[in-house]
């Protein structure tokens, strides 16, 4: 990965399955975490994995958003088109493509 100018690896890719259709999942409440969005994408046969972001600075506490990956572009776009706006926990929230293999 790269950012600021800096290169480094990131070994949490790794954990992710390659070739998958990764969705952004945004506005997510401070009491989401990992389980709670599967649960939330379980229903479509291709998931893969969900991940909620944690702050570093304030364990505990997440940093408002998440990723959901699918193995088939099907399922990915069904919940695309199915889960925006859906509550997850307390809030709504805002699905968009993953721009993760841009980085």
């Amino acid at each position: 990965r790269k950012a600021g100018g800096d290169k480094w690896d990131d070994s949490s890719l790794a954990e992710w399955p390659e070739d998958d259709h990764r969705i952004f999942v945004g506005d997510l409440g401070n009491e989401c975490n990992d389980e709670m969005l599967a649960r939330a994408f379980a229903k479509y046969p291709s998931f893969a994995k969900a991940k909620v972001v944690m702050d570093k600075m304030n364990p505990g506490k997440n940093k408002g958003y998440g990723f959901v990956s699918f193995l088939d572009i099907g399922d990915y776009a069904r919940a695309m088109k199915e889960m925006a706006g859906k509550f997850i926990g307390n809030r709504p929230v805002k699905l968009r493509k993953s721009t993760w293999s841009e980085r």
